[in-house]
């Protein structure tokens, strides 16, 4: 670090002293040693400095913004703590990894965490035994070290949201009086969306090179679950659709869909098909965006898919676990990919989000709304759009990787200090076309590739070095995207 900052006070000199001798030099010459060592300068600085710059330039409001959001239909207040803590508190004893679809006791909850914090990901499940859960949510927020927080993908978007003036916002969900009073003033909740008990998601948290027992995690992540009966019954979808008649949103953002995996596999089928229903009553010239998470049923993501959900809808946002399970719930490319080695192949990533907008996306031959998608992993972002429908997606990809650097790290703006780039400086755009290479230019860093009337926009993310709070941040991602994008009229 200091030798970067002695060659950028040299270089500071040395600008000084042409403009001492400009008076003797040739204007042409002149210019150029100025230009060399301007442009020496400017890589002199770090690749952390030259991306935010970069940032600031590229993020522009859209012409057309909206006014008028509604979210709906997952909320909760979510119970912040240390996972190893927790477990210790609850004496539970390290143990080995292993993954469990359905939580039914302490010993799931254990193998559950060191499964995936041993690799870093991202979780959430379904704790079906309600007397145990309540034991260790109340374990869970009395512990001294607790915090608690706005929860549910709904509830996250819409807080982040509403923290811009211009906009207001519609939550729909089952909101208790814990949840209600956390929430910004800026967001309406509609009376029939009130509940007299808050729904409680336990979040265990773990930090990069943490360890439990032979466990360690080599990135920050969290584990969520709970025992959510109201989300998991999307109880509020129906509230939802038939308040948009009073509130005329411009955009319309749905989440919860996953909270479903813990009803049985009949409720599920009826709820979902009853979803469609109520989704398919809101008017076609409101786009809606779903957010999707954590999921491990591949038949239920199939229907998801194919059962009417993705066309109805006209945007999509989703992380690199989200995108693998999908792919291998529909037998999509790279589906035989059991786990991500790292960070997710630019190339792997780009054929899938390619095949989703081709085989469920809008086409002339198809009747489809699906033209955007927003995917969001650690290192990087890529926003994915049919031509013509979507615009400032550009600005809309920067703001979402800006906003998983100052969201993680809490800090209003960038500290380069904070954060490092993880992201590729090198990579493939495809593994089953002929790919086009591309080498990464923090002055650029927003890179645009073309196939077959699709775009594609990638940037990366400036990680955060110690991140003060994981959970939300996908939310917050996608609701900073959103805000930053236009959708075309047509």
């Amino acid at each position: 670090m200091w030798q970067r900052s002695v060659c950028v006070g040299l270089l500071a000199l040395a600008l000084g002293y042409l403009c001492v001798l400009g008076p003797e030099l040739p204007p042409a010459a002149l210019r150029q040693l100025s230009a060399s060592l301007l442009g020496t300068l400017r890589r002199a600085r770090s690749l952390e400095a030259r991306t935010v710059a970069a940032w600031q330039a590229a993020i522009v409001r859209p012409a057309r913004g909206w006014a008028r959001v509604a979210v709906g239909v997952n909320a909760c207040v979510d119970v912040v703590l240390s996972g190893v803590k927790l477990l210790e508190a609850l004496g539970l004893e390290p143990s080995d990894g292993k993954n469990h679809a359905v939580l039914t006791s302490g010993q799931d909850l254990r193998e559950a965490f060191a499964h995936f914090m041993e690799r870093g990901a991202a979780a959430e499940r379904f704790f079906s035994d309600a007397e145990a859960f309540q034991d260790i949510a109340r374990t869970a927020s009395e512990h001294p070290a607790a915090q608690l927080y706005v929860g549910g993908n709904a509830a996250l978007i819409g807080q982040k949201l509403a923290t811009n003036p211009d906009l207001k916002i519609l939550l729909c969900g089952p909101v208790g009086p814990k949840l209600h009073e956390l929430l910004d003033d800026n967001v309406v909740v509609p009376p029939e969306s009130m509940q007299e008990r808050d729904e409680f998601h336990l979040i265990l948290e773990y930090q990069a090179g943490e360890q439990w027992g032979r466990v360690r995690a080599p990135t920050a992540n969290r584990f969520i679950f709970s025992h959510d009966l109201s989300n998991g019954a999307l109880n509020m979808l129906e509230v939802f659709v038939s308040s948009l008649d009073e509130f005329q949103p411009d955009l319309v953002v749905l989440s919860g869909l996953h909270m479903m995996e813990g009803q049985s596999k009949e409720m599920r089928q009826r709820r979902l098909m009853e979803a469609v229903a109520s989704i398919s009553d809101i008017p076609t010239d409101i786009p809606i965006h779903l957010e999707l998470a954590s999921m491990t049923d591949q038949d239920f993501m199939s229907n998801i898919m194919h059962q009417q959900v993705f066309p109805l809808v006209n945007s999509i946002g989703l992380n690199e676990q989200e995108l693998l399970f999908l792919t291998q719930a529909a037998s999509g490319p790279h589906a035989s990919l059991a786990s991500w080695s790292g960070i997710p192949d630019v190339g792997v990533v780009s054929d899938i989000l390619f095949w989703i907008l081709k085989e469920h996306g809008k086409t002339a031959e198809r009747a489809s709304d699906l033209t955007r998608i927003h995917f969001h992993t650690l290192a990087y972002h890529i926003l994915v759009t049919v031509d013509g429908h979507w615009g400032n997606q550009a600005a809309a990809v920067a703001a979402g990787a800006r906003a998983a650097g100052t969201q993680a790290c809490a800090t209003d703006t960038i500290d380069t200090s904070k954060v490092f780039l993880k992201a590729p400086l090198e990579f493939v755009t495809s593994h089953t076309e002929a790919p086009s290479k591309i080498s990464l230019n923090p002055d650029e860093p927003v890179v645009r590739w073309h196939r077959e009337g699709i775009s594609f926009h990638f940037t990366p993310v400036l990680v955060c070095k110690d991140p003060v709070r994981t959970v939300g941040l996908g939310d917050a991602i996608s609701a900073e995207g959103l805000l930053y994008s236009e959708a075309y009229p047509q």
